[in-house]
């Protein structure tokens, strides 16, 4: 039986994050599962509020090192918010997603492809000529209609809402998710 990886995940991460503030760095047991390729996302909240959120796509690096340093990226090199604080490090929930390999999607048209969506399961990297925008599966828990769900992605993308072109490509991924829950950090 294959233990909970998830306890593992988080434990790098938050290690990675406490690390670079000077913090007390949590301990993990090392593991072989470590070191093959996965891709991560690694995002953070604080008082349930979106505090950053980076990750890889495709799986390019060892697992523990992309959770570490998607870790980092979202905590201190997320463009939409400034550094992490120490201020803020005891408040700070941390979630762990690990994607499954992409799945290109076939389909003539946008109807089509709406109809191919999974809400709630489906992870979504949109990609047009150097135009790109992912969503998570958690996003569907904001934006639970597909039409919806996806004039946000194109929005994320850079793209209006409502372009379609039939050069659009999209692909889907599943993840795998450990959230940090109830945990004082202080």
């Amino acid at each position: 039986m294959e233990p909970d990886r998830g306890p593992t995940l988080l434990a790098i991460a938050r290690g990675a994050i406490a690390a670079e503030l000077g913090e007390k760095v949590p301990v993990y047991e090392p593991a072989d599962w470590l070191q093959e390729p996965g891709a991560s996302f690694v995002t953070l909240t604080t008082h349930g509020q979106l505090r950053g959120c980076i990750g890889t796509l495709q799986a390019r690096r060892p697992l523990g090192k992309d959770v570490a340093l998607n870790a980092k990226a979202a905590a201190f090199q997320d463009d939409r918010f400034e550094p992490l604080s120490h201020r803020e490090y005891p408040d700070l929930e941390i979630e762990v997603s690990v994607l499954s390999p992409l799945e290109e999607l076939g389909f003539d048209g946008q109807d089509q492809l709406l109809s191919l969506l999974r809400p709630g399961v489906d992870g979504l990297l949109l990609e047009y000529e150097g135009w790109r925008g992912t969503f998570l599966p958690q996003v569907w828990a904001q934006l639970p209609d597909p039409a919806v769900f996806l004039a946000h992605l194109k929005q994320k993308a850079g793209l209006p809402p409502k372009f379609w072109d039939d050069d659009i490509r999209v692909s889907r991924y599943t993840v795998t998710e450990w959230k940090e829950s109830g945990v004082s950090h202080g």
